[in-house]
């Protein structure tokens, strides 16, 4: 199995911070952002990793995480992305890297407590399709969205401005190697972007998509809030007693 680490993006909701670097380089308490899916991805037992990157900074990652040796990696590969065209664009520049392979993508501004490792081991023995991590958060419209049936995920909304269920996809998802056809036949959405959504929905029409609740905290980085809210759980998960700094 191979992970892929979605690194690009300008960044826009975090200017002027990323006006002089990349999101994913900025800081998280005591590391650099990306440092944790990367970090997420080796304690799950992942050794093959590629970082998808972008934009004016892409280099910096090479010399932040040179060949991956420092974090027990075989090699770390690299590849850029040109513009913003969607999550499902950028995994895309990964298809020959993973040569067949089962693959782990977690987004480089997601951070998780617990690990994801007991759900890879799953999606290694699951015979084919994708697996989703889902987790209940009060923010639903602000992330793809599943509705639920009977206890059983029947579709998946992104961003919906009225949320059929609280429960959010996470930013890791698992793919067999069916997902770089449905990547080609995939259609820009409204949004100018080809919607990881959609691939995740293509999964689940043919009935291979599977889906576990996720243990621990859960944030993405995206935005100031969001940003601010990641630092101050890691800071807490680390023992800090934020009271006496305020």
């Amino acid at each position: 199995m191979k992970g892929i680490i979605l690194a690009g993006g300008l960044g826009t909701r975090l200017h002027p911070l990323t006006k002089i670097t990349n999101k994913h380089l900025l800081p998280i308490f005591d590391k650099p952002m990306v440092y944790y899916p990367l970090m997420t991805l080796v304690e799950a037992g992942i050794k093959d990793v590629m970082v998808v990157t972008g934009g004016n900074h892409a280099g910096e990652f090479l010399r932040l995480l040179g060949n991956g040796k420092d974090f027990g990696l075989k090699e770390i590969h690299y590849t850029y992305q040109i513009g913003e065209s969607g999550i499902a664009d950028a995994l895309r520049l990964a298809e020959d890297f993973a040569d067949g392979n089962k693959i782990v993508v977690i987004l480089g501004d997601n951070l998780f407590e617990s690990s994801i490792k007991r759900y890879v081991d799953k999606f290694e023995k699951q015979k084919e399709g994708a697996k989703i991590l889902l987790k209940k958060v009060k923010n639903p419209e602000r992330f793809g969205v599943v509705e639920f049936k009977k206890g059983k995920v029947v579709s998946i909304e992104e961003k919906p401005k009225q949320p059929k269920s609280k429960y959010a996809v996470t930013g890791v998802y698992m793919y067999d190697s069916k997902i770089f056809g449905f990547i080609r036949k995939l259609k820009k959405s409204r949004r100018g972007e080809y919607e990881i959504t959609d691939i995740n929905n293509m999964y689940l029409r043919k009935g291979i998509l599977s889906c576990d609740i996720l243990n621990g905290f859960w944030t993405d980085c995206g935005a100031f809030e969001s940003l601010l809210k990641a630092n101050m759980l890691i800071a807490k998960n680390k023992g800090l007693n934020l009271r006496g700094l305020l």
